[in-house]
């Protein structure tokens, strides 16, 4: 006789279980070390690490629900002005309106956390781009 495997949704969704949150990847480090760059938009200082919300499946980055804050590694330095136009608007909205691809940017980021020069090209080039 055969033996059946369950199907189980959550084995193969980029999401937990409806109802159930992944946990939140701190990484205090990282967004000491993003505190210290200039702002993605403006280029000036101070800045705060701005955390992107929405979701893009070409990154493996998921949505993020309202009482729930993203990883850290999606995370860019904006000044506090930025940073609260970033949450006063839609935010794919923001972003394509400074020309910026956030996620692209924050995993640059991420990839080169504690090194200054490499953090400060990639945020020029982004403000360029």
């Amino acid at each position: 006789m055969a033996s059946r495997i369950a199907y189980q949704r959550e084995a193969f969704a980029n999401a937990p279980a409806k109802g159930q949150k992944r946990p939140r990847k701190e990484d205090g480090a990282h967004l000491k070390w993003i505190r210290t760059l200039p702002c993605a938009i403006t280029g000036r200082r101070p800045v705060e690490a701005a955390h992107v919300r929405y979701e893009d499946p070409a990154y493996a980055k998921r949505e993020t629900g309202k009482a729930e804050k993203p990883d850290d590694r999606w995370s860019l330095p904006l000044s506090p002005e930025k940073h609260r136009e970033q949450h006063s608007m839609a935010e794919r909205a923001f972003w394509a309106k400074h020309g910026i691809d956030p996620l692209r940017v924050a995993l640059a980021l991420y990839n080169v956390t504690g090194d200054d020069e490499q953090g400060e090209l990639i945020i020029r080039n982004a403000r360029r781009a």
